[in-house]
């Protein structure tokens, strides 16, 4: 019953994501076909997706469809390919059938009423094609004004301290400890471990440099501070040739308290007098600032002491050896462990109420901090980086699924990016997308006429065939990212303890 439950809930969400999907291309096709009708322009089609249509009915003279390829979507617009015509062995019929041909290979055959259409002022062509993109813009302010009221749920609780460094990791070698706290990344000043891509480890990844170096507050033995700049080294994990490469890691973990939740009957935490609530401050003596030194040094399975601070403040050591479960034996990946869980100390989920201007500014941003690592000769992140309808799914997959019950906020607050994204992509100057119609009306302006077919036929062949290898490039990234990743250890049984052991 639990599988069909949980097929379901996929299916659930997968048709979510879809629908997501399709309500974006539906707003921004929809800036197209209202500026069309307003500017008495012909509209043959109005179709989600592109392809020969595998459901279409007709509504007011136009096609309404949904296209076999689930990709995009388009309003059909015959009049803004008006070209101007060429005189040589080709007849004008045949240069503006050649022009036309290039959009029906994506869109299919535009049904052109009896008579000669009228062409369209120039005006005209760079108000519908420039409707597109302000009615993507317009929908991120509708998601804007809905997380303005709602919250966007924050990691900000989550502070620069570092909790522990993975041994013979970069950080570690390069001599940072557990307790420091980065107050800046490559002079960048930072205030939280993750988030709005400045964080610590967004900083990191995104570095340009051969050493990153840290800015931190360092706590000493008798209780100083000195402030301290640290250079460390990086390493990129290896990926397999049909994934995207690793982003830059030099091994550190945030601080988090160690504050024991549940212990398992029999287990060595049971028999130490271990009480749930309490606060693990040292290991052997040595301050400790996250779970992960414990973890860490049970899978020795020595005799270690922890000293446990109760909620009184009082503190007291306990000494405790970690075991094996007894239903662990001979199982792949089984460790010792001290037999308890530790409680989530991230707390509640704090909501933000930034301004629909702060969450449309912060998208902009985004998106030119992302082009400039994109083009920097030193940084790590490349055009592979770069996620196509796939990769974005699968991200939206992941915001829903998430256990909180913060997912659909944080949809929500990625919808504002995605839709600012789409919005300003479409307005680049480049033939095929909206900014190219927008550049080429107003060359139409200057010139008072259209330009020559032959030359738009080259330039738009040329761009539709990057385009759609850049489409298929990053397509195939996204798949292998899904297909290819690390392969999940198997899940081991919840840990039982012999009472022989006793």
């Amino acid at each position: 019953m639990e599988q069909i439950i949980s097929f379901f809930y996929t299916v659930g969400i997968i048709v979510l994501v879809i629908l997501f999907f399709n309500l974006m291309i539906f707003v921004h096709e929809l800036g197209h076909f209202l500026a069309g009708k307003w500017r008495g322009a012909y509209i043959d089609r109005f179709q989600i997706w592109f392809g020969k249509p595998i459901w279409q009915k007709e509504i007011g003279g136009v096609k309404w469809g949904l296209g076999w390829i689930p990709a995009g979507g388009f309003v059909s617009l015959p009049q803004m390919e008006d070209t101007e015509e060429t005189q040589d062995e080709f007849s004008p019929q045949e240069d503006a059938k050649r022009t036309r041909t290039l959009m029906e290979g994506i869109e299919g055959k535009a049904d052109r009423p009896e008579g000669k259409l009228e062409p369209l002022k120039p005006l005209d062509k760079v108000i519908i094609a420039a409707a597109g993109p302000f009615f993507s813009l317009l929908l991120a302010y509708v998601f804007a004004v809905i997380v303005w009221c709602v919250g966007k749920p924050s990691t900000a609780h989550i502070d620069t301290t570092i909790g522990y460094l993975l041994p013979n990791a970069p950080a570690a070698q390069a001599g940072l400890l557990p307790g420091d706290k980065i107050l800046a990344i490559d002079g960048q000043k930072v205030t939280k471990w993750v988030g709005n891509m400045e964080g610590v480890t967004e900083l990191v990844a995104m570095s340009e440099h051969e050493k990153i170096t840290f800015d931190v507050l360092r706590t000493t033995a008798d209780g100083k501070q000195e402030k301290l700049s640290i250079q460390s080294g990086f390493e990129v994990p290896e990926t397999s040739l049909w994934q995207r490469s690793a982003l830059r890691k030099v091994g550190i973990l945030p601080a988090v308290p160690a504050i024991i939740g549940k212990i398992i009957e029999g287990s060595p935490a049971a028999k130490s007098g271990l009480q749930p609530g309490q606060r693990v401050v040292a290991l052997n003596g040595a301050p400790i600032y996250a779970p992960y030194a414990i973890l860490a040094a049970s899978e020795e399975a020595k005799e270690m002491t922890l000293t446990v601070e109760s909620a009184d403040g009082s503190q007291s050591d306990v000494t405790i050896c970690p075991a094996l479960p007894t239903n662990w034996q001979g199982k792949e990946g089984a460790t010792p462990i001290l037999g308890l869980t530790w409680a989530n100390t991230m707390g509640d989920i704090e909501l933000e109420h930034p301004s629909p201007q702060a969450q449309v500014n912060q998208s902009l941003k985004w998106m030119g901090d992302t082009l400039e690592k994109v083009c920097a000769p030193g940084s790590n992140i490349g055009v592979q980086h770069l996620s196509g309808p796939v990769g974005i799914g699968s991200y939206i997959y992941k915001m829903l699924d998430t256990e909180n019950g913060v997912g659909w906020r944080l949809v929500l607050w990625f919808a504002v990016v995605l839709n600012v994204n789409l919005a300003v992509l479409n307005m680049l100057p480049l033939p095929v997308v909206d900014g190219g119609h927008v550049v080429l009306g107003f060359i139409e302006m200057i010139r008072r006429k259209p330009i020559n077919s032959r030359i738009l036929n080259s330039i738009f062949m040329g761009f539709i065939m990057l385009l759609f290898g850049f489409f298929i490039f990053v397509t195939l990234m996204d798949i292998g990212d899904l297909l290819g990743g690390e392969k999940e250890p198997e899940e081991l049984p919840v840990p039982v303890f012999s009472n022989a052991e006793n």
